[in-house]
């Protein structure tokens, strides 16, 4: 087990000249921990790691490691659709004292069952920290069904999943095939209760950039039995869920941290600034969840 409760996947500061803004990064480190959340998951789709160089993606966890001072976990993504490119960033990682690597499954240059589990088998011997499978179809266009969960949990180092596949019924039927052997978390924020419900210790958040505390609240209360506390708090966010993901994640929290006053900066290409209807649309549940900010 990595962590239980709440972890934020956080997004990336920049400046205005499109620099990594690491006094900023702290800030929003500061943020979380004072909230309660659990795990900070540096650099991961949130965190715009696309268009994150290796340098400005081991810097963000030297400043997440050093900024947290061991009272989070700090976990990194480290994966992409090139095995040795993910194996020698999750060594670097390891070496700079990531607690975990978040490794997303190969996408573009999609691989079989065989060479999935040959890819994080690769990856597992590079370095001696927990590894938690990052399964994402709809950005990936890969699913990792339960049979292949199991295959995987078999694999030194393979702890974890985070599941953003959004069925259900295939999250359960993982839970029932590999039991403790594998952790699950939930990689998508509107089904968090539902997941925790079959087994799941917790979530990789995008919402939990703007609200940490409820996020924490909603798995704590789950886990020490206050389960109906728990789905109150998952059904009052859905609206806000939604708008935060009306637009490709993460455009909308980051233009949400914007408007509470973080100050977290714009975008790399191909992201851009959010407009139009959608934008109101994230203004209405805002203000409709009670978040307060300059909505002029």
């Amino acid at each position: 087990m990595i962590f239980k409760g709440s972890g934020t996947a956080l997004v990336t500061p920049f400046t205005d000249k499109g620099e990594v803004n690491y006094a900023k990064f702290e800030q929003l480190i500061d943020f979380q921990i004072e909230n309660g959340t659990n795990a900070l998951i540096v650099c991961g789709t949130t965190g715009e790691s696309p268009t994150l160089k290796d340098d400005e993606k081991l810097e963000l966890l030297s400043t997440a490691r050093s900024r947290a001072d061991g009272r989070v976990k700090v976990i990194l993504g480290t994966g992409g659709n090139d095995t040795e490119h993910a194996a020698r960033l999750t060594k670097a990682a390891a070496a700079r004292g990531a607690d975990a690597a978040m490794v997303v499954t190969p996408y573009y240059n999609k691989t079989t069952p065989e060479g999935l589990a040959a890819h994080y088998t690769h990856i597992s011997k590079s370095a001696d920290i927990p590894i938690i499978v990052y399964n994402v179809p709809a950005r990936t266009g890969f699913n990792v069904t339960p049979e292949m969960n199991l295959a995987l949990s078999k694999i030194p180092n393979v702890t974890a999943t985070k599941e953003a596949s959004g069925n259900i019924v295939q999250i359960m039927e993982t839970a029932a095939l590999c039991g403790d052997a594998l952790a699950i978390y939930s990689g998508n924020d509107d089904y968090v209760i539902p997941l925790m419900a079959v087994g799941g210790l917790g979530v990789i958040s995008t919402v939990g950039n703007i609200i940490p505390k409820d996020v924490s609240d909603m798995t704590n209360k789950f886990l020490s039995g206050e389960h109906a506390e728990a789905l109150k708090l998952q059904l009052g966010m859905m609206g806000l869920i939604r708008a935060i993901f009306c637009e490709v994640n993460p455009i909308p929290v980051k233009e949400a941290m914007n408007l509470m006053g973080m100050a977290v900066g714009g975008y790399r290409l191909p992201l851009v600034e959010m407009t139009g209807k959608n934008r109101e649309f994230l203004i209405s549940e805002m203000k409709s969840y009670g978040i307060e900010g300059s909505y002029d």
